[in-house]
């Protein structure tokens, strides 16, 4: 049975990086798990991943329910070793990250960790 943060952390996972290697999933996921251990963030998997206009796939009106099976249950293997502490945090604590092919105007004010795939990430 797949628990509520389980769930809401691999749709994260799966919306927001499903075409990266397997350490860009990995990454995704720690920070959302970072987020949720921040004080300036809610306290939830779910809480996190709805924060208004955190993930875009959240509030862009499209159908969520994944097409890809390969890709869905690599999210949910990936959800599961991030919330069950078996996946070390390789972002260096992010709490933040975008593609490699924007340039957020928010990016300059914090530090960059480390970059996988087609993410880059940081921290405060």
């Amino acid at each position: 049975m797949m628990t509520t943060a389980l769930l809401c952390l691999a749709m994260n996972v799966y919306h927001e990086a499903r075409s990266e290697n397997m350490m860009g999933k990995y990454a995704v996921a720690h920070v959302v798990i970072n987020r949720m251990e921040h004080v300036k963030f809610p306290d939830t998997v779910c809480d996190v991943v709805k924060q208004r206009h955190q993930f875009s796939w959240y509030w862009d009106g499209k159908s969520d329910k994944p097409k890809d099976k390969r890709a869905w249950a690599e999210s949910q293997m990936i959800a599961h070793d991030v919330l069950s502490g078996v996946a070390p945090d390789i972002t260096e604590g992010a709490l933040f990250y975008h593609a490699t092919y924007v340039s957020p105007y928010w990016a300059k004010h914090f530090t960059e960790t480390v970059t996988y795939g087609q993410h880059i990430f940081y921290r405060y």
